[in-house]
């Protein structure tokens, strides 16, 4: 009987069943406020502004449409934005095109965050505040 107690033991201190990870300590993005300026990933290398503007235009009048691409290439770097006249259109351009195929790709739509403001530059009292070099004192 104690080496069934013992093996019944064993079994519970070595399941996986038992087994609960800690809570994740990445903490999961918040999602955008509702606007009428969307983020589209998963483009196409191939997609340019105005075949986004085209695909997004079938469920509300797009304002702007833009594919951010490489400088050097011009290809796409696989996002862009589209911009909505109402908040209404935007909605409906996200329900009619996220996890849609679009030049053979999946892309997502979502609302688009603000851009965060700049950071500050921190005051280095060894250097000036302006852009200016001045000439260092003379020992002479």
């Amino acid at each position: 009987m104690a080496a069934a107690v013992a093996r019944n033991g064993f079994r519970r201190m070595f399941s996986i069943s038992s087994f609960a990870p800690p809570p994740s300590a990445v903490a999961k993005p918040v999602p955008a406020e509702p606007n009428t300026n969307l983020f589209v990933s998963g483009l196409s290398k191939r997609t340019t502004s105005e075949g986004l503007r085209e695909a997004f235009s079938k469920f509300g009048q797009v304002v702007h449409a833009r594919v951010v691409t490489d400088r050097i290439s011009g290809y796409s770097k696989g996002f862009g934005f589209v911009k909505y006249a109402t908040l209404e259109d935007a909605a409906e351009g996200i329900k009619g095109m996220d996890g849609k195929f679009l030049d053979g790709w999946v892309i997502f739509a979502e609302y688009a965050k603000p851009r965060p403001p700049p950071p500050s530059q921190p005051q280095n009292s060894e250097f000036p505040a302006s852009n200016q070099y001045s000439e260092p004192p003379s020992r002479y």
